[in-house]
């Protein structure tokens, strides 16, 4: 990971409705919490998701994800997200994870989501200046 970048850290504990019938996290899972990483990321930066819908009709929508499971997770375990922006363009955002066991640092999983910015009728278009500025501010460029 890039330190010089901003990187957010949220901590969330599996629910028992999280896991499948051997006990583990069903592999879905990993991708809300993605989100919910992703979200408090933003929300750091200084804006909300909801903002960015409501007010500037700005919509980034999911075009890749991708999820490399190392470990599994276990009902209770307190898990950390660890995000950051990986890279941003006029339209494209990158964004990246890791699923940590807060308990012993074990790398659970490592993800990446790719976004294109659209507006409400999902036609790309490129990202606010205000928010173009800020997210190169968090990858440091």
């Amino acid at each position: 990971m890039n330190h010089s970048a901003a990187i957010c850290e949220t901590k969330l504990r599996v629910r028992y409705a999280e896991t499948d019938k051997m006990g583990v996290v069903y592999h879905a899972n990993h991708f809300i919490w993605f989100e919910v990483g992703r979200v408090e990321l933003l929300r750091q930066l200084g804006f909300s998701y909801r903002d960015m819908e409501e007010k500037d009709q700005c919509f980034i929508a999911v075009v890749d994800a991708r999820c490399r499971y190392k470990a599994p997770a276990r009902y209770d375990d307190e898990i950390t997200v660890r995000t950051h922006l990986k890279n941003v363009r006029e339209s494209v955002i990158h964004f990246a994870y890791e699923l940590i066991r807060t308990g012993d640092g074990l790398l659970l999983a490592e993800g990446e989501t790719v976004h294109i910015v659209t507006n409400a009728e999902m036609k790309a278009t490129p990202l606010p200046a205000k928010y173009m500025s800020a997210f190169r501010e968090a990858i440091g460029k």
